[in-house]
């Protein structure tokens, strides 16, 4: 029997499918029949009506393969089609968990001669599966290439734009995209940023609303719409990064979102007058590095703290420090912002170890301090002393009481550096306000300092200006 059963053996096969007394014994003689084959040998079980043949083949391991065999152009090919399970019922037309039955096998082998006759003058069977093999591969490509243009990519690519460009917002965006779309809807952001829809934009606003974060709500709603925006001006403007393109953003879902301006209403609350010099006692008590940066930066007039910290030993003098301020000038260098230095905040300064190139630092100089860290410190020293205490109230507070001191909006917009845009002051303006901001200094820490504490210092010959 090297090709094939003989007459009687294929009456035996076509009998196991009867499920009478005979047919379950028909089907033991098969299974015994193929028990005993030697290894590797083929064998006709049957002819199939609609074409080609059932044949089994017993593998080294002792489990038998079944195939379908079949002719085209000349060519005999055979295709697997399972193992044989010889405890699976006999009339059982469906696989089982150990493989096909006799009668499973045979409806196999007729479903495949009828996808290769349907075929036969375009390949057959062969091309069938080609084709089918091609397909799955294209769509497991395009899975592939779509799981690189996540939401969560998107934003990522965003994030590297805004940094790229020097914007301090990339910090704030990378820990709302974190905080209030990755870890809450990591479905969304795992899913191609094309197919993020509207819903979704709203139903991540919706629950920050819901948890009295409003704000921060109309914020993570500002940062989709730029990053989506990005996506699709990448095909406009050459000033947008090419990895924009991948994404194939079409339409803006956050941008069919409206914010809630009721939200917007400044949150900074500036501390009073009495909170101020309730904070500068306890920043006075305050050892080491977090003493001596808290002090500098209320004695310098509140300045933005991230700007603070990249002050460089390079940019110091004995009467002033030179920061830079970056806010709103997206790919323009930023501007040098000299900041006066009183007596108490030269000394301030001088408590800081001079070593590497960043004066504000617990890494010898090698990098500065970063921003949550101080306003931790921050925290940590005034947060039982003032309800509510936020570092970024000291800013605030510190304008409030200047206003109430005099002190003019010009000044103190130079003070803080912020309001300087409009022709006049870029064009025309050349006066530093050095006394004038001295001046303003000067007016704090009388306002902070009980008298009795407060050195004796000549005022500069200015008034403030209204």
């Amino acid at each position: 029997m090297k090709h094939g059963l003989t007459t009687n053996m294929a009456a035996i096969v076509r009998n196991g499918a009867t499920g009478t007394r005979t047919g379950t014994n028909a089907v033991a003689r098969v299974a015994s029949f193929l028990k005993d084959l030697p290894d590797g040998m083929f064998v006709t079980l049957e002819k199939i009506d609609s074409g080609g043949s059932l044949q089994a083949r017993r593998l080294s391991g002792g489990s038998v393969q079944l195939y379908w065999r079949y002719s085209h152009e000349g060519r005999t090919h055979r295709e697997p089609i399972g193992r044989f399970d010889p405890h699976s019922p006999p009339k059982k037309r469906d696989p089982s968990t150990a493989g096909l039955s006799l009668a499973a096998a045979r409806e196999r082998c007729r479903a495949l001669a009828s996808q290769h006759g349907q075929r036969r003058l375009t390949g057959g069977l062969r091309e069938f599966k080609a084709e089918q093999r091609e397909a799955f591969e294209a769509r497991q490509a395009a899975q592939a290439e779509q799981s690189t243009k996540t939401l969560h990519n998107l934003l990522e690519t965003y994030l590297a734009h805004l940094k790229a460009q020097g914007r301090r917002s990339h910090v704030d965006a990378a820990g709302i995209f974190k905080s209030h779309v990755r870890e809450p809807w990591p479905e969304v952001a795992n899913r191609p940023a094309i197919e993020v829809t509207a819903d979704d934009v709203l139903d991540m606003q919706r629950r920050l609303v819901e948890q009295g974060k409003g704000r921060t709500a109309n914020k993570l709603r500002s940062y989709l719409r730029a990053a989506y925006q990005c996506a699709i001006d990448v095909r406009m403007s050459a000033t947008i990064p090419v990895s924009f393109k991948a994404f194939a953003v079409q339409a803006n879902p956050a941008a069919q979102t409206k914010r809630d301006p009721s939200f917007d209403r400044a949150d900074k609350h500036p501390l009073s007058a009495g909170e101020l010099r309730l904070y500068w006692q306890v920043i006075s008590r305050l050892d080491g590095l977090r003493g001596s940066t808290l002090r500098l930066h209320l004695l310098t007039g509140g300045q933005r703290v991230h700007q603070l910290l990249q002050l460089r030993w390079s940019e110091t003098a004995s009467a002033s420090i030179t920061i830079h301020d970056a806010k709103g000038r997206p790919g323009r260098a930023a501007r040098p912002h000299v900041v006066p230095l009183l007596p108490k905040a030269a000394a301030v300064l001088r408590e800081f170890r001079r070593e590497g190139e960043y004066v504000i630092s617990s890494m010898q100089g090698s990098r500065p301090v970063e921003a949550a860290t101080v306003t931790g410190w921050a925290r940590e020293a005034a947060g039982a002393s003032i309800d509510g205490f936020q570092l970024k109230r000291v800013r605030s507070g510190v304008e409030t009481l200047l206003a109430a001191s005099g002190i003019s909006r010009e000044v103190r917009g130079h003070l803080q550096s912020h309001g300087l845009t409009g022709v006049q002051i870029r064009h025309y303006d050349g006066h530093d306000y050095m006394a004038e901001k001295q001046f303003a200094l000067e007016t704090l820490l009388a306002a902070i300092e009980p008298p009795k504490r407060r050195a004796a210092t000549k005022k500069p010959n200015v008034k403030p200006l209204r």
